[in-house]
């Protein structure tokens, strides 16, 4: 059960939560990157090598649902450091790849060990951090990915420059392997296991807990399909403009900072305010900031769009893991976890085809404006059914 909030301190996560989560995320996102030059240099045409980088999020949706019936079974200390083991290895695999089929076998071997070790993170910390610093707790995590997402790209390009494409994996392997090994070292009462109380078919919980799946559920997943349509069509708004590709990296990566200096912010907003406070005005944001791109035809604007869409992501910082963490009933967390993991995981993996696919019919202005409108029916999900919280203090 949940340690009394009297004396709790986040700090004590840092070790045990915060730093093996760092590492994973650096590790994956350091290659992620090099995963379509790596598919050409074996021959892949431009389609092939995109497909081989996609079973990144195919692996972790073949794994959604398994691993919480596997953290049930082994726990999730030994379920994160399983996991990091077996990514690691999956690189590894990758490292030595003679063939797509040897480097694909790879890549979706680190997608399903992120799903095993993201759902025992999860887990843990619904079970065991207090409500009241549930959402600060969860937004840190947030950082983490957030963290790792920024650093992971400078990293591997930086592993590039000194060893060439191949030395990105073994950096990889390097991280990955770090994260099991800090958390082998963490002593085993920093995650204590969730209790099973009533293990059930994953499947049989998802049919129970239907009704929240179906409004809060739907709704997060808007607010992952608007993520990653901003990361995919800002760059290519940019290219559709004739911005130099280099100052629109520095733009985006501008707002990236941004976006990520605002992670304990939003968990402060949620803890002291109730979660809607950070969730719609994240879906209202996005979908206005998706509705202006159309209006920005050269740097200034672009930026101003690039910095408009970060702030406002930022404010939303760990909101579909704090929501999944509040919705999760007692008796089958991990495995109501699982199912709420696969829906936004799904919506997020669906975004980039479906984005591109609309533009292609309508030009890729319209396409956004068109993603920006139907978050709208995400913020009123959100508004609607997210459970009402009283203001409390924040405690430290």
């Amino acid at each position: 059960m949940s340690k009394p909030a009297v004396n709790y301190q986040i700090k004590s996560l840092v070790v045990p939560v915060f730093l093996p989560s760092l590492l994973f995320s650096i590790g994956e996102n350091s290659m992620i990157p090099l995963i379509p030059a790596s598919a050409k240099a074996m021959g892949a045409d431009l389609g092939t090598a995109g497909l081989i980088a996609g079973l990144v999020m195919a692996g972790t949706l073949v794994a959604d649902l398994p691993a919480g019936k596997l953290v049930d079974r082994i726990g999730e200390r030994t379920s994160m450091i399983f996991s990091a083991g077996i990514a690691a290895l999956g690189i590894l695999l990758s490292v030595f790849a003679r063939n797509l089929y040897m480097l694909g076998a790879g890549i979706l071997i680190l997608g399903a060990s992120s799903a095993v070790f993201a759902l025992a993170r999860h887990s843990f910390m619904t079970e065991h951090i207090p409500l009241s610093h549930r959402a600060r707790s969860v937004s840190i995590l947030g950082g983490m990915f957030r963290g790792g997402s920024f650093f992971g790209p400078l990293l591997g390009a930086w592993a590039v420059h000194i060893g060439g494409p191949g030395a990105v994996y073994w950096v990889a392997v390097i991280v990955c392997s770090s994260a099991a090994v800090v958390l082998l070292l963490t002593k085993k009462d920093a995650i204590l296991d969730t209790p099973v109380v009533a293990p059930g078919r994953t499947l049989d919980i998802a049919k129970r807990e239907w009704k929240k799946l179906a409004t809060v559920g739907i709704g997060v997943s808007v607010i992952g399909i608007l993520r990653t349509s901003r990361q995919i069509g800002l760059p290519l708004w940019a290219l559709s403009i004739g911005l130099p590709p280099e100052e629109a990296a520095i733009y985006i990566g501008i707002a990236n900072a941004l976006d990520f200096a605002l992670f304990y912010a939003s968990g402060a907003i949620m803890d002291r305010f109730g979660r809607r406070w950070a969730a719609v005005p994240t879906v209202v944001g996005l979908s206005i900031a998706h509705i202006l791109v159309a209006f920005s035809f050269n740097s200034p604007t672009f930026f101003a769009i690039a910095v408009l869409m970060a702030l406002v992501n930022g404010v939303g910082s760990g909101v579909i893991l704090v929501l999944g963490s509040d919705l999760a009933p007692v008796d089958a967390r991990n495995e109501f976890l699982a199912s709420y993991r696969l829906l936004t995981d799904a919506a997020v993996a669906g975004a980039g085809p479906m984005l591109v696919g609309l533009a292609a019919v309508v030009t890729l202005g319209p396409a956004l404006a068109i993603f920006g409108w139907a978050g709208f029916g995400g913020a009123w999900l959100l508004w609607r059914y997210i459970p009402r919280y009283s203001p409390k203090p924040i405690k430290k």
